[in-house]
């Protein structure tokens, strides 16, 4: 097949698999109507919200479940069929669309205890380890829950009080995107139908109506949402060829989340109490996985300082889309710590190995951070094009290089050696 035949056919079927999850909404699928919240605070926090396999069957999905199923099994079937099944971008073609039919079967599933079984296999599970098979996600949370708890809900440092509007917060990521590399790129505005603070879509990045913020979250809006969810999307949908990267299969959240959480860290954006919070999603999740229910996981988060709503929030991430008896969560929240795991290895990985070339593949699209190497070999034969949009630690790579540099020589030293030495001073004089 000549190259030129090669990618028609990939385009055809990115286009393909890009219009066929089109109708898909995951979260508005799985969204509590703001009305539970309301009635739970009204019963004194004692009552399991009504959400049961008919409150979510009266959310229309947009799609026929079954429809929907036929045609992605025929789509993998054709690609399996033209491309066949030892080219890497097939593969990888292939491997989305049985992501997405997963997501089918998650969405039919909503409700019951099935819906753990798709969320784990397309999100993992707290109880999945990292590379040396020995350390687990929890494993990660516990270490992490132990060092940020010891700063309590202090800044290191100025104190951010969150006493901005939701109005304020437009008005300064708008002059912010605007003096920055995705200028003309992204709008921002006011939305009453989301749950976290800010939400980003390919263009734009939406504002909780009615919310106070401090100005270190404009900061993290600035970078995550902008810098990261926003540009990688961009960067997909800018694809010549390769359009499949404009939309992410649930594989891809753990690289985007972790990508967006290491550039709060980059850039000095972050602080521990909003490290506390992801962390803590990982520990409620798996304190669900285990089989508490959503009033023993929202008491978890009351034990953890949080006041009563942002508990019943994070409890409410937890449980939404499974049932409240606990043993099925949706596992998405774990995304965000151990993605920030895996980026950070792979970048370092490919430093030590002379291939730093290939990093700002990261921000070609909606990928996960093990399909890079097999994009940027696509690039050099032309089918995935180089992303534009990136922010400066990404263009230019001189600083993450030192950094990685340094970080490979001090993984060699024995970290308990080092805390006992200078335990030992902090006992001596503090």
């Amino acid at each position: 097949m000549s190259l030129t035949k090669y990618k028609e056919k990939v385009r055809f079927f990115s286009d393909q698999i890009v219009e066929a999850q089109r109708p898909f909404r995951i979260l508005d699928a799985i969204k509590w109507d703001s009305s539970l919240e309301t009635e739970f605070f009204a019963n004194k926090g004692k009552v399991f919200p009504k959400v049961d396999r008919a409150y979510y069957e009266r959310i229309p999905l947009g799609f026929d479940p079954i429809a929907k199923i036929s045609e992605l099994a025929e789509i993998g079937r054709s690609i399996h069929r033209e491309l066949g099944s030892d080219d890497g971008l097939a593969q990888l073609l292939m491997e989305t669309v049985d992501q997405y039919l997963d997501v089918v079967l998650m969405l039919k599933s909503r409700g019951t205890k099935e819906f753990y079984t798709c969320s784990s296999k397309l999100y993992g599970s707290t109880r999945d380890t990292f590379f040396d098979g020995k350390l687990s996600i929890l494993d990660q949370g516990a270490h992490l829950n132990k060092v940020l708890s010891s700063f309590g809900n202090k800044f290191l440092g100025q104190d951010y009080p969150k006493n901005l509007t939701s109005e304020d917060v437009v008005r300064e990521l708008k002059d912010r995107f605007s003096r920055s590399f995705l200028k003309d790129k992204v709008d921002v505005r006011i939305s009453d139908g989301i749950v976290a603070d800010a939400a980003a879509g390919s263009d734009t990045i939406k504002i909780r109506e009615g919310a106070t913020f401090s100005r270190r979250d404009i900061d993290i809006f600035e970078v995550h949402e902008g810098y990261v969810h926003v540009a990688t999307t961009q960067n997909g949908k800018a694809q010549t060829t390769a359009k499949f990267l404009a939309k992410g299969p649930p594989r891809t959240a753990v690289t985007q989340e972790g990508l967006a959480i290491l550039m709060e860290i980059l850039t000095f954006s972050t602080y521990p109490l909003r490290a506390r919070t992801i962390n803590d999603r990982i520990l409620g999740v798996n304190k669900a996985e285990e089989g508490a229910n959503f009033l023993e996981v929202y008491e978890f988060y009351l034990e953890q300082d949080y006041n009563e709503v942002t508990a019943f929030r994070s409890a409410m991430r937890v449980f939404r889309g499974g049932t409240l008896d606990g043993g099925s969560p949706f596992t998405k929240d774990i995304s965000y710590g151990r993605g920030f795991i895996e980026n950070y290895n792979f970048i370092r990985t490919a430093i030590r190995s002379g291939r730093p070339e290939i990093i700002p593949f990261m921000f070609a699209g909606k990928l996960h951070v093990d399909d890079v190497p097999l994009l940027y070999a696509r690039h050099l034969e032309g089918m995935v094009d180089m992303p534009k949009l990136m922010p400066a630690q990404f263009q230019d790579l001189n600083g993450l290089a030192v950094w990685m540099s340094f970080s490979s020589f001090l993984n060699t030293i024995d970290a308990n050696v080092v805390t006992s030495y200078y335990d030992s001073l902090f006992r001596r004089y503090l």
